[in-house]
């Protein structure tokens, strides 16, 4: 029965509630990493920038090191501290990192009219093979929220035939039915994190206007108040899908993980401000093999602060690192 319960994370005392837990995290941490960044061209003339980090104890050795590849949430980017956190933690422990950046993420507008998005798994896969190409034979996925649910996908529809180097799997805060999350975020307190995605993401369509002013247009943008209204216009037709009801149902990780054959961890706090319960499917988890899930009741989203303030290492870094090494 891979379901965990209870967990033991408990957030310090002054993150006394969901937004805090999640605001705090995001804006006030910093976490210097110093990466190495290589393009790699995509077969649709396109690009995605990588970013390499490597183990403190990887230098010279003949054999390459397990390798981690993470994958950020929406609108992020290597240097969040949720994935800068993450990297620093498992280089100390002897993991090499490579955190990719999704298309248009890097900080360069992508050469192709498609976005990314939360099931764009050719990506992932992309990535994947391009570090075997580099020597890499141990390879473990890290996934963070949009990051998470592709992940999942990922593993899931690789099922038994996954990528034999691929090993493991571990995903925090992940909105694994996308449908039923967007209208969480779309109420109370929780627009106002819809309201930053929506403002970021108006800058990435204006940006692909000026590539594509033909076939995207940022006109009348104000009308879009949820994920839906922007997965209506933008998501759904620019990657082949009908529409958000549509992307969403042929994404959501959901629909994937009893498929998963490599042992994997999901991680969603309880308070999540963006997460339905539709993304607590404990039944499902205790009729699982390869699929751990915990539910601690705090953490906020994508959060995960150490209760001690002494140390630099987040609850979220440990586990997945305790994961990991339990599963070698």
């Amino acid at each position: 029965m891979p379901l965990i319960a209870p967990s033991h994370y408990r957030p310090p005392t002054y993150l006394w509630n969901r937004h805090l837990q999640t605001i705090v995290p995001a804006l006030f941490r910093n976490v210097p990493i110093q990466y190495q960044r290589e393009r790699l061209t995509t077969p649709d003339d396109d690009f995605l920038d990588l970013d390499w980090s490597y183990a403190q104890t990887s230098n010279g050795q003949a054999v390459k090191p397990p390798l981690v590849i993470l994958s950020h949430g929406l609108e992020g980017d290597s240097s969040r501290p949720y994935i800068a956190g993450m990297v620093r933690h498992l280089n100390r422990h002897g993991y090499d990192c490579l955190a990719w950046n999704f298309r248009g993420c890097s900080g360069e507008v992508n050469r192709q009219l498609r976005f990314y998005h939360s099931g764009a798994t050719d990506d992932l896969e992309m990535v994947v093979r391009h570090a075997i190409r580099e020597g890499y034979e141990d390879i473990s996925l890290i996934g963070f929220s949009l990051g998470g649910n592709l992940t999942l996908k990922f593993v899931g529809e690789q099922g038994a035939d996954i990528i034999p180097e691929v090993k493991r799997a571990v995903t925090f805060s992940v909105p694994i039915d996308l449908g039923a999350s967007t209208a969480v975020i779309s109420s109370g307190f929780s627009r106002v994190y819809l309201r930053r995605f929506l403002q970021h993401l108006r800058v990435k369509v204006e940006r692909k206007e000026k590539l594509y002013p033909d076939k995207v247009s940022s006109q009348n943008y104000r009308q879009i108040r949820t994920f839906v209204d922007f997965d209506d216009r933008y998501t759904a037709p620019l990657h082949g899908f009908k529409d958000a009801r549509d992307y969403y149902t042929r994404n959501s990780a959901i629909h994937f993980i009893d498929k998963i054959q490599i042992p994997t961890l999901l991680v969603n706090a309880k308070n999540d401000p963006m997460l339905a319960p539709e993304c607590f499917p404990e039944e499902l988890a205790r009729r699982l093999t390869w699929v751990w899930m915990e539910f601690p009741e705090e953490g906020g989203h994508c959060g995960f602060a150490p209760a001690s303030g002494d140390s630099d290492v987040y609850w979220s870094e440990e586990r997945a690192l305790r994961f990991l090494e339990e599963h070698k």
